[in-house]
């Protein structure tokens, strides 16, 4: 019975001690960060179904605005810099230049109501109205996992086992600069059918 009380016995009970304290910390670490992955799965998920959906709406106005090609053109260098933005920051900033560029859109085809009776692009429209929503759902989702991930990355101990298992906090999903200033639309600026 001594012989489990001596500093060996004092070493094995600290051990199960640290492995009862340590594995469900780490364990719940591996579950946030997998939830923040899922999450930030989603919303390139919905970046991808826009980015996808944008060709046919481009096509679909093209036919009826050829003089419009300055707006066609930043709607084509907008998602050309979706496809190449790998973090949530770039993507964010990407997000932005898309969104203007299709804000200008709409001002186009506001001054071609034969384009907006068209049942081709009204269903364009409506399905990019409805994977915006989407979007926006799934930044909210994302950022609410990154803000869950970061806590647990923070707070004690899991402060203390960050760098012993290689964890960081994540980053969030932010609009970019300028972005709380909704685009200037100008009506005069498009040409008539």
């Amino acid at each position: 019975m001594k012989k489990w009380f001596g500093p060996i016995g004092i070493i094995v009970i600290i051990l199960i001690v640290l492995a009862l304290v340590l594995i469900p910390k780490y364990n719940s670490l591996v579950t946030a960060e997998e939830n923040v992955d899922s999450k930030w799965a989603q919303v390139e998920n919905q970046l991808q179904r826009r980015y996808d959906l944008i060709p046919n709406l481009v096509e679909s106005v093209k036919g009826y605005t050829n003089h419009e090609q300055k707006v066609i053109a930043d709607i084509t260098n907008a998602r050309a810099q979706m496809s190449n933005a790998n973090t949530p920051a770039q993507q964010a900033v990407a997000n932005d230049a898309l969104t203007g560029a299709l804000s200008r859109l709409l001002v186009v085809v506001e001054n071609y109501p034969n384009l907006k009776a068209d049942a081709n692009f009204r269903q364009l429209m409506d399905e990019l109205a409805g994977t915006e929503n989407r979007l926006a759902v799934a930044r909210e989702d994302y950022n609410n996992e990154v803000q869950q991930f970061n806590k647990h990355v923070k707070r004690f101990p899991g402060n203390l086992m960050v760098g012993m298992f290689g964890f960081e906090q994540k980053e969030y999903f932010k609009a970019a600069e300028g972005a709380e200033q909704a685009p200037s639309i100008d009506f005069s600026q498009s040409g008539t059918e």
